[in-house]
């Protein structure tokens, strides 16, 4: 029986140069990329998203980026969906893949799939009329009462998935966190996690240094021509959120900056919670991708 192929998973927290590292490992592997970015999916944004430059994708073929639009409801569930469908086509010619990104729930849909959780249209609607009357606060502080340790690692900002948990935790009685057994199902394939970190004051200088790119690199008029959908879930992220409440008149531009900033690092914080409950995963310096394509190579022959 031939050897099962490989999914190496490459994660990390935004900022930390995981587009550059996927690149060098892909081309090392000579395989292709996979993108478990849940925001590159979307077509109109792509400063704000950090997305690989025409350039970058040319070096190494990319999938799943600029695969929808932001006019496109898409789940981690419709991820997992796709991409299982595509890696079974893929490992047909290929014997590894490089799955990057930084959405830690996209990325546990294809590798482990999703625990069997309780769902009820009618609370979920009811949760939904609360959030367009009374805006997000409401539900976040119900959702911190209810299960604080779910409201600790997930997007609280992401008015989806908060509902989701919700609606959860109303339905089953229990908290969302207790319910997820993180049960794996069985994939065709292997997994192979590595990740990207660095010191906490070097992470934070790599985040200013990125939003300034951002911002001369046009985000402030890539925001205003989406502008004009701004409720839409897809827009409903760092770096979006910010300008919209400066052309709102909310906050002055250096203000809504400075947000984009501390936002930004308020999420690479919670992306790092969240990968460190993944003990699989195996760790190298963002200064050392030498290193780390080493390892998966090694990995691999073992």
């Amino acid at each position: 029986m031939s050897k099962r192929p490989t999914l190496v998973v490459l994660a990390g927290p935004t900022s930390i140069g995981k587009t550059e590292a996927a690149i060098r490992l892909a081309q090392a592997l000579e395989t292709e990329i996979i993108s478990s970015d849940s925001r590159q999916f979307y077509r109109e944004i792509a400063i704000g998203t950090a997305k690989p430059t025409a350039e970058e994708q040319s070096e190494v073929n990319h999938h799943f980026v600029n695969s929808l639009s932001i006019f496109d409801d898409y789940s981690a569930g419709d991820f997992e969906r796709d991409v299982l469908s595509f890696l079974e086509d893929f490992f047909k010619q290929h014997r590894t893949a490089v799955m990057v990104g930084g959405s830690g729930l996209f990325i546990k849909a294809v590798t482990r799939g999703f625990d069997d959780l309780p769902s009820d249209k009618g609370v979920r609607e009811k949760l939904m009329q609360r959030f367009e009357q009374d805006g997000i606060g409401p539900l976040q502080k119900e959702l911190k009462t209810r299960d604080p340790e779910q409201f600790r690692t997930m997007d609280v900002c992401n008015p989806q998935r908060l509902v989701r948990a919700l609606e959860v935790c109303i339905v089953a009685g229990k908290p969302f966190s207790a319910l997820r057994q993180d049960a794996s199902s069985e994939r065709p394939f292997n997994t192979l996690f590595v990740g990207l970190r660095a010191e906490r004051e070097a992470l934070y200088e790599r985040i200013n240094h990125r939003v300034d790119r951002m911002m001369a690199e046009g985000l402030e008029a890539e925001a205003r021509r989406v502008y004009p959908h701004r409720s839409l879930n897809a827009l409903n992220t760092v770096g979006y959120k910010e300008l919209f409440a400066y052309f709102d008149g909310e906050m002055d531009r250096e203000t809504a900056i400075e947000k984009i900033k501390q936002h930004t690092r308020n999420f690479a914080k919670r992306q790092l919670t969240w990968f460190k409950k993944n003990t699989s995963i195996k760790w190298f310096d963002y200064s050392d991708t030498d290193q780390l394509i080493r390892y998966v190579q090694e990995q691999i022959r073992s």
